[in-house]
């Protein structure tokens, strides 16, 4: 919800599309620059313990938009110093929370789906959220949806405190900070499945993701809609996002899974390049929806191989550079849609966008007979295939 009625309240304050690609980058470009170094704190530290201070940290922030804005003093500053605060937290708290999954589940096989399900219910909430904030908007303004963020996180560091996690084995001992980075680098770009997986999610979200930013644009502007036009895009493209988590929850194995990430990373732009040719409510919330459907797919099976694939001791800082590929090139997306869509309109923006999506799953399909056959031998390792498999 907070996440919906940030870019509503920037858009409304300064009517400029500009300025929602800057707050758009703010927010995320904390995890692009600080996530290597989190990375190697959440292979070093108690990934538990992290998990419950980023949730205490990130109430706070919630709680202070939520202050401003009814004390009628919140301004775009506000919302920009506020936005780069979570983006520092989320620094920490992405591969801090993807690691964790690692420690909840008993059996490694499981991985996949417990993935998906953390998946759908992420989805869920998008496809929830959006509707709750569009008629909280509309109703009683965005403060609303901060003040309900920051109440939440009440229940999630109580949900928290009561679950029993054994921690993965610490390292005796670790090299120093740099050395670590530099290690994760190499191991993450070193090997080929990981390296491409990343970098199509890289450019996805480069050019792809930054579609919710231009969203008020269309609600707004394109289908001369209000708030409510803009929770029900979202909550389409939250709808296609669970149908794709649900579909990746019911699979009983990741083998297959490498395959169809280029066809979703397509899905995907192909969806954004018919949404922004769209005109009409009717089909832009049809098209949102296989947006999301796309969007989800790619992103759950970039995870669930990564996650399959990595060695333990170095999953926080693989993870980091996936939350880098997904969150911390976002940023730049942002200001990059912002600024072409000042230049050449949302439309176009997103056309292009769509067409690079499109342009990555080509050549990432290209390389997929190498990248199975790499990843093939860490599936037999794992006993995910048979040894006689050859």
């Amino acid at each position: 919800m907070q996440r919906i009625a940030t870019p509503w309240l920037v858009y409304s304050l300064t009517d400029s599309v500009f300025l929602l690609g800057v707050v758009g980058f703010a927010g995320q470009i904390p995890t692009f620059l600080i996530a290597p170094f989190a990375g190697v704190m959440v292979d070093r530290w108690n990934r538990y313990t992290i998990l419950v201070i980023t949730q205490f940290l990130a109430m706070i922030q919630a709680f202070i938009l939520a202050f401003l804005f009814f004390n009628k003093s919140i301004e775009v500053w506000h919302i920009l110093v506020l936005s780069v605060s979570l983006g520092c937290i989320n620094a920490f708290d992405m591969p801090a929370r993807q690691s964790l999954v690692i420690d909840m589940i008993d059996r490694k096989e499981d991985l996949g789906n417990a993935i998906a399900l953390n998946s759908s219910m992420v989805n869920g909430s998008r496809l929830i959220g959006p509707s709750i904030a569009g008629v909280l908007i509309s109703l009683t303004g965005e403060g609303s949806c901060f003040l309900l963020n920051g109440i939440s996180y009440l229940f999630v560091i109580l949900f928290l405190l009561m679950m029993h996690i054994t921690p993965g084995k610490a390292r005796a001992h670790p090299l120093n900070v740099m050395q670590e980075m530099k290690q994760g680098f190499t191991y993450t770009l070193g090997f080929a499945p990981i390296r491409y997986i990343i970098l199509l999610l890289a450019l996805v979200s480069l050019m792809g993701m930054p579609y919710t930013v231009l969203i008020p644009v269309f609600a707004k502007s394109i289908l001369h809609g209000g708030s409510h036009t803009f929770g029900f895009l979202m909550g389409a493209s939250g709808i296609g996002a669970l149908i794709g988590a649900y579909y990746m929850a019911s699979r009983k194995t990741v083998i297959g899974l490498v395959n169809l990430i280029p066809w979703f990373a397509a899905v995907f732009g192909l969806g954004l390049i018919t949404f922004s040719l769209s005109r009409y409510f009717v089909l832009s919330i049809g098209l949102m929806l296989v947006t999301g459907l796309g969007m989800m797919m790619q992103m759950t099976t970039s995870n669930t191989i990564i996650q399959t694939i990595v060695d333990d001791d170095k999953r926080g800082r693989v993870m980091s550079f996936y939350t880098m590929a997904f969150m911390g090139t976002a940023p730049f997306g942002s200001l990059l849609a912002g600024a072409l869509a000042s230049r050449i309109g949302a439309p176009g923006t997103l056309m292009i966008g769509g067409a690079a999506c499109i342009a990555g799953a080509i050549l990432f399909f290209r390389k997929l007979p190498v990248l199975k056959a790499l990843i093939k031998p860490v599936y037999i390792r794992k006993g995910i295939l048979p040894k006689e498999t050859s």
